[in-house]
């Protein structure tokens, strides 16, 4: 390996690139890394890129005392980031890690960003420990759920919990999420909302996790525009969901109804970092999913083409404000949301999927 940096040390493999997707793992064509002295703290960081260097079971070496400086730059994290995944099955400690595996290596995914909620004693570090196995971030949610209930105390207090507790949970989690869309499902008044995301803030500030609402723009619209918790959330984690619009029609007309929800964020976001963190177009209909628009189509070659039109139009979410836009695929599988799913309930996948991770 050939690198030219004025810093010898310790390595930290932060983010690299796999083999094609369907081929498994392979040598590993870039890795990006960043080297810390051996006398001076993380800030004095540096990353660097380094060639032909063969990662394939490589993980970071060594937890820092300190995780300010852990994180690749937010203006990185645009184009394809990972996949959202549904936990509501509670999956084993072998499952996660066989498939944040396959989310880290065949598709080439910075994060997964956690959907639904298990509260199965122990679950959220059993995440960490996949996670962190298989160099992944994650997106971290207290999930409200959907009926107007106060469950949500417990969980956030459990999970608040995990992140002080295990000390590997700080360098994975990336942001703690509020969610899903809790604005538009009424569960909270937009100024308490703004509270608990204060609140939650000072909780983890010794930590440097960020903290987040995982919401529609209509949530936001519809409750006055919900200022008060657009300025109190650290990034803005959208529900990008073109499918439901009134004025839908197939997925590669969509991006007029992307740019239109991105552009109300841009006006009201305070230039903040974003990302759409559920994101995607179904492949079937259900009771629960149902078009707003007689002209929606649903089926397969629609969600594929939804994820080429975001591909498409990389450069655009990479010039937006805060670092450009990072897009998550919503979801994993169909087994966790049915038509939702890159793999279909078989395991197989639906249609290629490829996609660019920068541009």
């Amino acid at each position: 390996m050939e690198a030219s940096t004025a810093f010898m040390g310790k390595v930290h493999f932060v983010s690299f690139s796999s083999g094609s997707p369907g081929q498994g793992p392979t040598t590993f064509s870039h890795v990006d890394v960043w080297i810390e002295p051996e006398a001076s703290p993380p800030s004095a960081a540096t990353r660097f890129s380094a060639d032909a260097l063969d990662a394939c079971d490589k993980k970071p070496l060594f937890l820092p005392n300190d995780n300010s400086h852990w994180w690749c730059d937010p203006s990185t994290e645009y184009a394809f980031v990972g996949f959202s995944y549904e936990v509501t099955a509670c999956q084993t400690r072998e499952q996660l890690h066989k498939e944040f595996y396959d989310i880290r290596h065949h598709f080439k995914s910075r994060y997964v960003r956690l959907y639904g909620a298990c509260d199965r004693e122990g679950f959220y570090d059993d995440i960490v420990d996949a996670a962190w196995a298989n160099t992944l971030g994650v997106h971290a949610l207290i999930w409200f759920g959907f009926n107007l209930d106060d469950i949500w105390i417990g969980r956030r207090d459990i999970l608040l919990a995990a992140l002080h507790t295990n000390p590997k949970a700080k360098f994975v989690t990336r942001v703690l999420q509020f969610g899903s869309e809790p604005l538009f499902d009424g569960v909270l008044p937009h100024d308490q909302l703004a509270e608990q995301v204060l609140l939650a803030k000072a909780n983890l500030s010794s930590l440097n996790i960020p903290v987040t609402v995982s919401e529609l723009a209509f949530g936001y619209q519809e409750r006055g525009g919900a200022q008060d918790v657009l300025d109190a959330i650290d990034s803005i984690n959208i529900h990008m969901l073109p499918f439901f619009a009134q004025d839908a029609s197939t997925a590669d007309q969509a991006w007029p109804l992307v740019q239109r929800d991105l552009q109300w964020f841009i006006d009201h976001g305070n230039g903040k970092k974003m990302y759409f963190d559920e994101n995607g177009w179904p492949s079937v209909t259900s009771p629960s999913v149902q078009p707003n628009s007689p002209l929606a189509v649903a089926d397969i070659p629609n969600e594929h083409e939804y994820y080429i039109l975001l591909d498409q139009h990389c450069e655009d979410l990479k010039s937006v404000v805060g670092g450009g836009v990072g897009w998550f695929a919503h979801i994993y599988s169909d087994s966790m949301e049915p038509g939702y799913g890159i793999y279909n309930i078989s395991g197989d996948m639906k249609f290629p999927f490829e996609p660019r991770t920068h541009c």
